[in-house]
């Protein structure tokens, strides 16, 4: 028999679920089947693929909404990098605010203090939830400095000039940025004073290689966090519990579940992370299947993903009967400090998928490296991944597509 896993927050998280299936009764029409008396966990699933069908059905917005669109007031859209098509969400105020309060779980967990820090913001400031919300969240108690628009170059400028202590980006734009530390830019670190990096939008905080070599380049702490459009920001890391994640389970019903059966996992076994919102109900999701593959943990009484999200379950390629999944790769390449970037190529011979790492290595680095990665690879899968160097790899300011299909 499925059961919940035993909560402290569970009495607070049964009274917000009760008002939510209220609340879904009397709106939403995509989630109408979470109406009524029956038990939560006899509820069905709500995947990806369901909620795109339906907005694609109940255009632009779907039926998954609680009250009259006139209500609504802030707008915003996913990546599109899983489903191949962007998804529409729309937020009232109140469930916007929902979701701010959860990003100062993230700023409080990090340790920043009210009033000191000054926090520099390096993202395109595009639809996407994540850039919004912790700009807004932040704007309450500390110094917010935009960078949207900025290239790398100004973006230091105004870090070094306005002594931002707190960086938030991408893991994949904070090495970017880093790298530009120095000669590059003119900007030494001695004229910085950045102490922490807040990643989030990828996975890549809690790979240790990314994680040390950002630490390293900047001399700062970094702190992972992750979230999606679809429910807002989920977890934070604090700085007394460094490498887990902290599901904020005052805004969330979380359950890990393996994928085949259904079933809650036992703790420290994986599984695929399951959301339930509890404060976002304009737009709310049941038992939505988030595609993290994560690690269960309870420690002080909080549910927490331990090593952060360890892959998308969505990502994963079968090569030579072996599961391999991109952020393992790229735990077995950022160990070469060497390595300024990679990409992977994944083709199709003879029916079977292949893949082969590009490099392109650091100035003055011999190509030795690529016979060094290549025997870590080997190791660590159990097979031969072929490892080729690059002269040029794309650089990435959002989301990194180090993964790429070709033939």
């Amino acid at each position: 028999m499925n059961t919940l896993s035993p909560s402290p927050f569970l009495e607070l998280q049964q009274a917000k679920l009760k008002a939510l299936r209220e609340k879904v009764s009397a709106g939403a029409n995509f989630n109408s089947r979470c109406a009524g008396n029956a038990d939560f966990l006899d509820l069905p699933f709500t995947t990806k693929e369901e909620v795109l069908a339906d907005k694609l059905a109940n255009p632009p917005f779907g039926s998954a909404l609680t009250e009259p669109l006139q209500n609504y007031s802030r707008f915003c859209q996913t990546s599109g990098t899983s489903t191949g098509q962007p998804m529409a969400w729309v937020d009232t105020p109140q469930s916007w605010e929902a979701m701010l309060n959860c990003w100062r779980w993230v700023y409080r967990g990090a340790g920043l203090k009210k009033g000191a820090d000054r926090v520099f913001f390096a993202f395109s400031f595009g639809p996407f939830l994540g850039f919004w919300t912790a700009f807004e969240a932040a704007a309450t108690d500390y110094l917010t400095i935009p960078g949207g628009g900025l290239s790398s170059q100004a973006r230091l400028e105004a870090m070094a000039r306005y002594q931002a202590t707190v960086l938030c980006c991408t893991p994949t734009y904070a090495l970017r940025l880093g790298e530009c530390i120095g000669a590059q830019s003119g900007i030494s670190l001695d004229q910085l004073s950045v102490r922490k990096v807040i990643v989030a939008g990828e996975p890549g905080g809690n790979v240790p290689g990314v994680r040390e070599r950002i630490e390293k380049l900047w001399n700062a702490r970094v702190f992972d966090h992750h979230g999606m459009t679809e429910v807002g920001p989920v977890s934070f890391e604090s700085v007394e519990l460094a490498g887990c994640l902290q599901v904020i389970e005052e805004a969330y019903l979380a359950e890990i579940i393996d994928p085949q059966t259904g079933l809650e996992v036992e703790e420290e076994a994986c599984g695929e992370l399951v959301l339930t919102t509890l404060d976002r109900t304009a737009c709310p999701l049941i038992r939505y299947r988030t595609g993290d593959w994560v690690k269960k943990r309870r420690i002080e009484g909080r549910l927490c993903l331990e090593g952060g999200v360890l892959s998308r379950l969505d990502e994963m390629v079968v090569v030579r009967g072996v599961n391999v999944y991109p952020s393992a790769v790229e735990a077995v390449v950022r160990q070469f400090a060497q390595v300024a970037e990679f990409q992977v190529e994944q083709r199709k011979l003879e029916a079977m998928d292949e893949i082969m790492v590009l490099v392109e290595l650091l100035p003055g680095t011999g190509s030795e490296v690529v016979k060094q990665l290549e025997a870590r690879l080997r190791d660590t899968f159990s097979m031969r991944i072929p490892v080729r160097l690059a002269e040029a790899l794309p650089r990435y300011e959002f989301k990194a597509r180090r993964w790429v299909k070709v033939g």
